[in-house]
């Protein structure tokens, strides 16, 4: 991604960076209560479902360890891989950058960027196949959660601001990638798929997506105040390099 080459489902670890960028990430959301808190139910949650990709797995198994050995949780939460959360298939576009794309496919990633229902990468998946496999895992997650019954979001106020704390509903944590958290995004919001592009996500970004009443609500989206130790680090390493530059 640092390369901005089109990842789809091709299956690199992660990065130096991105091990950091996980870390960071597990470590704001083992402490969820603290301010600015995020609006997630009170304990554990049930289970943590990831995308089968090496980088999302890591990233997966980072928070289960930040979790377990988290103040207020200290229990191993389950890993569950869920194929249905797999990215965007990119075809014959994978691990190629963006510039040699624009080269030989222009009229093709100009109708992606445009209208992606119509226009996607050669070999590659569509958005409404994408939206299939999406909306049955989504189904899934929804219907464990649910089986556990007996909260309190239906007795909720649905008006933010009044001081009500953390629910103690069953709650769980996805990870995944960015172009099939827009399709998931749009499915539990009943949008159409022509919104595609409308929600960008952040890399090791935070959003919740909260149930009251069965009806669904975007409580945070794109949380990164947990990555700005990252950027004064990546900060200071080029300051250091051009220091050390300038002195040879």
């Amino acid at each position: 991604m640092a390369e901005g080459r089109f990842q789809g489902q091709g299956d690199p670890p992660l990065s130096p960076a991105g091990h950091r960028q996980a870390a960071l990430a597990a470590g704001r959301l083992a402490r969820p209560h603290q301010p600015p808190a995020l609006p997630v139910p009170v304990g554990p949650p049930l289970e943590i479902v990831h995308s089968p990709l090496r980088r999302t797995t890591e990233t997966a198994a980072a928070v289960a360890t930040a979790l377990a050995a988290a103040d207020g949780f200290g229990a191993e939460v389950p890993l569950r891989p869920d194929p249905g959360f797999l990215e965007i298939g990119q075809g014959e576009w994978e691990g190629l950058p963006g510039a040699e794309i624009e080269r030989r496919w222009p009229e093709v990633i100009a109708g992606w960027r445009r209208d992606p229902l119509r226009h996607w990468a050669p070999g590659g998946e569509s958005i409404a196949t994408v939206n299939v496999r999406t909306r049955a895992a989504l189904a899934g997650l929804l219907a464990r959660l649910a089986e556990l019954g007996g909260g309190t979001a239906g007795r909720r106020s649905h008006v933010l601001g009044y001081g009500e704390p953390p629910s103690r509903d069953p709650w769980a944590i996805l990870v995944g990638h960015d172009g099939v958290f827009k399709v998931a995004l749009l499915a539990l919001m009943d949008l159409p798929l022509e919104r595609f592009w409308s929600f960008p996500f952040a890399l090791c970004g935070i959003s919740v997506v909260e149930f009251r009443a069965g009806r669904p609500r975007l409580r945070a989206h794109n949380l990164i105040d947990h990555l700005a130790l990252f950027d004064d680090e990546r900060a200071q390493a080029i300051e250091a390099e051009r220091t050390e530059a300038g002195a040879l």
